[in-house]
């Protein structure tokens, strides 16, 4: 990947507001500039065009690397993993009671959580402390 020209780069960051398109983790918390995800990825034959990008924190970029789809852990079927730029997050996904651990409600959101890991332990510790610090969920 040739690097992304500065104005898709800063268009980038006033749409995902320098959040997390997976897990939510806010930049300005963490303290780790997000990654540029390509949500279809260039092995898969994606693009760097502004439609197939958004911004992801290292941890699920990595994690879903050419991944596209993946089975839902309730019915096995295999499932497009959600899309940050298409699809509304509070539509896939919502927060336990103490905003710690993410919970998949749809087929995509739930296969999402899987693939993604976006529960694994340190993950939902760090969120427990941002909550009680007040920095999360984001807005």
């Amino acid at each position: 990947m040739s690097p992304l020209p500065r104005l898709i780069r800063q268009q980038l960051r006033t749409d995902t507001r320098g959040v997390c398109g997976y897990c939510q983790t806010q930049e300005r918390v963490s303290g780790i500039p997000l990654t540029t995800e390509h949500i279809l990825p260039l092995a898969k034959g994606g693009s760097d065009t502004i439609e197939n990008l958004w911004q992801s924190c290292r941890s699920c970029n990595e994690a879903k690397g050419v991944m596209i789809e993946f089975p839902d852990p309730e019915s096995g079927t295999t499932t497009p993993l959600f899309n940050p730029r298409t699809q509304p997050w509070n539509l896939h996904f919502r927060w336990n009671a103490d905003y710690s651990t993410i919970l998949g409600t749809t087929p995509a959101g739930k296969a999402t959580v899987a693939a993604l890991n976006l529960n694994d332990e340190i993950r939902v510790s760090a969120r427990q402390l941002w909550h009680e610090a007040g920095y999360h969920p984001p807005d």
